[in-house]
């Protein structure tokens, strides 16, 4: 499965989440468990809270970066859980997506009314 595939049903995943919960207002660790949950209902391994060491200048920082969900070993998920969406999310995603080397990275904002007008795709060289 390829990093389109994945994001359609993480997309999918996503807008079933927002919509058993009944929408926004819970805190955004509700929304990310139950996300990785639905993914997992839909046959895609997903890891939670995976550390990502960080170099810096050779070195191995002392704090790992710890991402929300990683789907299939290749999609950064981020949640977020705010009623104002800061672009920012998507920036810090790029840096993820930049220090794993991966491709792609969906940041999902469940403080939306609408879930699907709180997703973003970040790419790097996809």
């Amino acid at each position: 499965m390829d990093e389109n595939e994945l994001s359609k049903i993480i997309v999918e995943s996503a807008i079933e989440v927002h919509k058993t919960l009944g929408g926004p207002g819970l805190l955004e660790s509700v929304y990310r468990d139950a996300l990785g949950y639905e993914i997992k209902f839909r046959g895609v391994e997903v890891e939670a809270g995976k550390p990502i060491p960080v170099r810096y200048k050779g070195e191995i920082l002392s704090a790992p970066l710890k991402l929300d969900l990683l789907a299939g070993g290749l999609v950064i998920v981020e949640c977020k859980a705010v009623m104002t969406y800061n672009p920012i999310f998507e920036s810090q995603t790029l840096t993820y997506l930049r220090l794993t080397g991966l491709k792609l990275g969906i940041v999902i904002n469940f403080g939306q009314r609408l879930v699907k007008h709180g997703i973003h795709r970040v790419v790097n060289g996809l």
